[in-house]
């Protein structure tokens, strides 16, 4: 009975971000880690309010409506809301924590960049996060791939691991689709058509912001 429970687990990818605005890069590693990791499914998650973040250009509302736009149509990708409807900062401990109370015949992988991987042991709860969960991560441009040892001891000690995708590394961010918004040049190859005419309709980020890359 436990070996036929086990077998019938499902594997889902967990992939947050500002997605201000979801761009091209975000659904090349939503694809890769999904075919890489046989995962069932990724799940695209919004954050509600990014505690390591300046505050984001587009309202809660108008990020998820492009995460739907971009994902429409996409087999295996999903968007989840929940840390949408979650008051106060998103930290990802909490929404590990409701997924598997939700979900608790399910194994999570967590899907980051390697911009944010040497960065994680900065993040709430990280230990919790690396007893939780498998870690996949890929390359950026600019940025090595190399986990702190702590999370790597963090990892083994809760019997995961960390998977460093395959795919290559893709020079695109949230903060270049921003720029070239605010400087009127246009954005094909960089977001979905569709979320490229949402942005033009809702008058998106027609000035230049702060963030750093997303």
């Amino acid at each position: 009975m436990n070996r036929q429970a086990k077998a019938h687990r499902a594997r889902i990818g967990l992939l947050g971000g500002s997605f201000d605005p979801i761009h091209c890069a975000h659904l090349e590693l939503a694809h890769s880690a999904r075919q890489e990791l046989g995962l069932d499914a990724v799940w695209l998650i919004p954050a509600g309010e990014p505690w390591q973040r300046d505050p984001l250009a587009a309202s809660p509302a108008q990020r998820k409506a492009m995460v739907q736009l971009a994902i429409e149509g996409r087999a295996g990708l999903l968007a989840c809301d929940l840390e949408l409807r979650r008051q106060g900062p998103s930290y990802t401990i909490d929404t590990l924590h409701e997924l598997q109370a939700t979900h608790p015949d399910t194994d999570f992988v967590f899907i980051l960049g390697a911009d944010q991987l040497s960065n994680l042991i900065t993040w709430n709860g990280w230990e919790d996060i690396a007893a939780r969960v498998d870690i996949a991560v890929a390359r950026r441009p600019g940025h090595a791939d190399n986990a702190p040892p702590a999370l790597l001891d963090a990892l083994a000690r809760g019997g995961h691991r960390l998977h460093r995708l395959r795919m290559d590394a893709i020079d695109l961010s949230a903060t270049r689709v921003r720029e070239r918004i605010a400087q009127g040049k246009p954005l094909a190859g960089l977001v979905p058509g569709d979320v490229a005419r949402y942005i033009e309709d809702h008058h998106l980020y027609s000035n230049p912001t702060p963030h750093g890359h997303s």
